[in-house]
């Protein structure tokens, strides 16, 4: 039995925590490096698209904020926490948690652009969880690592 067929043999068994994208395989590999551009181009979306129109106060940035009520401070406010998130995908301790505020962004995102707008482009942040979930937990691990650092400072 080759290794990766013992592997999904026992994660399907539930007897082991193996993630493929962890595996030394090749094909461990190539999920490997699939998942770190999907987190580089995730990081450059929130970053470049996302976030800088808002930072840099761009009309259509602007006008939905204010429509909301929200003005500037909030416009500000959701420009930073996805300028942190995007930075935070690229760190490795901080990409799962970071995958998982991202998330629950998206989740306000979408309540947000349902109950304010109509509905139009609802689906974007609902797109947008699928690979930041697969992220949350394919870099699970990284979670653990955070938290072994955050109890040796305390």
């Amino acid at each position: 039995m080759s290794e990766t067929t013992a592997s999904a043999t026992t994660v399907a068994a539930g007897t082991s925590r193996t993630v493929i994208a962890e595996s030394a395989t090749p094909r461990g590999r190539r999920a490997r490096i699939a998942l770190r551009g999907l987190q580089i181009v995730l990081a450059l979306f929130y970053g470049i698209a996302s976030a800088l129109p808002k930072l840099i106060a761009h009309p259509s940035a602007t006008e939905g904020f204010d429509e909301l009520g929200w003005g500037s401070a909030g416009m500000y406010t959701i420009g930073a926490l996805e300028l942190a998130g995007a930075v935070a995908l690229l760190i490795p301790v901080l990409q799962s948690v970071a995958a998982m505020a991202l998330s629950a962004l998206m989740v306000g995102a979408f309540i947000v652009t349902v109950t304010a707008f109509g509905g139009e482009n609802a689906a974007t942040p609902l797109i947008l969880i699928v690979p930041l979930t697969l992220i949350a937990w394919a870099r699970r691990s990284s979670n653990a690592d955070l938290l072994r650092l955050v109890r040796r400072r305390a």
